[in-house]
Formats: C-alpha cells, structure tokens, sequence
C-alpha cells in the first residue's frame, strides 16, 4: 500500500489533514481537522481532492518515487469525475 499525505486551509482557517492510500488498484481517501480526533473516509473522492492528489503524484513521479501508470489512474478519476 502507498500511502500520500497532505495539508490545506480550510476556508475557516483550519488546516485539513488528508491522506490519500493506493490499496489492491483501488484508490481511497480520508481527512480530518488538526482538531479533531476522528478520520472521515470518503466512499467517493471530490475533484478538488483528486486535483490536490494528482498534483502530490505528479511531483512524486518527477522524483521517480511512483510509478506513471498511478498518474495515469488519477487523470481516468478526474476524467471521471468530470463527466458525470
């Protein structure tokens, strides 16, 4: 399993943890405010999310740390997204 973790501001102010995990081809998503306690998982993943993901994966892959074909599986979910 490849795990991708990242922080963002909320539009609160609060910072958002997320962490991303790649687990038998299946793509999978949590997050939680440095406040809480608690991981939400996501059944779906929104497009903001999967933008913000594509981006750590694309940067990963310029270091040759993730393989193109994880960049590639990103890009089908955003086309995804997008079309319905």
């Amino acid at each position: 399993m490849k795990k991708h973790e990242w922080r963002e501001k909320t539009e609160d102010g609060e910072v958002r943890l997320v962490t991303a995990s790649r687990h038998a081809g299946k793509w999978q998503l949590q997050s939680r405010l440095k406040t809480e306690t608690e991981w939400t998982k996501f059944p779906k993943i929104s497009l903001e999310d999967l933008e913000s993901l594509r981006e750590i994966i694309w940067n990963k892959y310029q270091r040759s740390r993730v393989p193109h074909g994880h960049v590639l599986e990103i890009d089908k979910l955003i086309a995804d997204t997008k079309n319905r």
